[in-house]
């Protein structure tokens, strides 16, 4: 077998389609098994495919989730690839409650790295499933909104949408 025919049978199939939000397009790679790789506000590196049954389930849920359900995502699976430690803050960030906020640094004493406060936040910022993985819900010791890669808008948006301070998504 010729080289990049074997590359070519070791890809994983991943389909990239988008959807409307009240933020803006977004965009969600699924593999083949419907497992969401990536959930952003560009397509990424990715080509886009009109395959909107593809990611049926995904926007699904992120109707629920803009409809208020703070358990909207709870039925999906993830299979982002990230090192050992990213990948343990993405699993912690899934565990901050719907509304609710937490620091850098509370994020990294649950994450059993006390001190690590910006090594988290490099993991936020690598994060490859907005709002999923609701790496909003991270802000500075001061309360401050720092650091969303898709725009501090869309984060104070978000944090609104989740406290129910806001019509933007009623």
């Amino acid at each position: 077998m010729r080289a990049s025919a074997l590359v070519a049978s070791c890809k994983a199939v991943a389909v990239t389609a988008s959807l409307s939000s009240p933020l803006g397009a977004l965009f969600v790679t699924v593999d083949e098994a419907g497992r969401v790789l990536r959930v952003g506000f560009d397509a990424g590196d990715t080509d886009l495919v009109s395959d909107a049954a593809a990611i049926a389930h995904v926007a699904r849920a992120f109707d629920a989730y803009f409809r208020g359900r703070g358990d909207a995502f709870d039925g999906l699976e993830l299979a982002a690839r990230g090192t050992e430690f990213q990948e343990t803050v993405w699993r912690e960030l899934r565990r901050i409650p719907f509304g609710a906020t937490c620091t850098y640094g509370e994020l990294a004493a649950a994450c059993g790295r006390p001190g690590a406060a910006r090594a988290v936040g490099m993991a936020n910022h690598v994060n490859p499933i907005a709002i999923i993985v609701p790496c909003h819900r991270v802000i500075s010791a001061g309360g401050r909104l720092v650091g969303y890669a898709a725009g501090l808008e869309r984060k104070q948006a978000l944090l609104a949408h989740e406290r129910r301070d806001s019509l933007l998504f009623a």
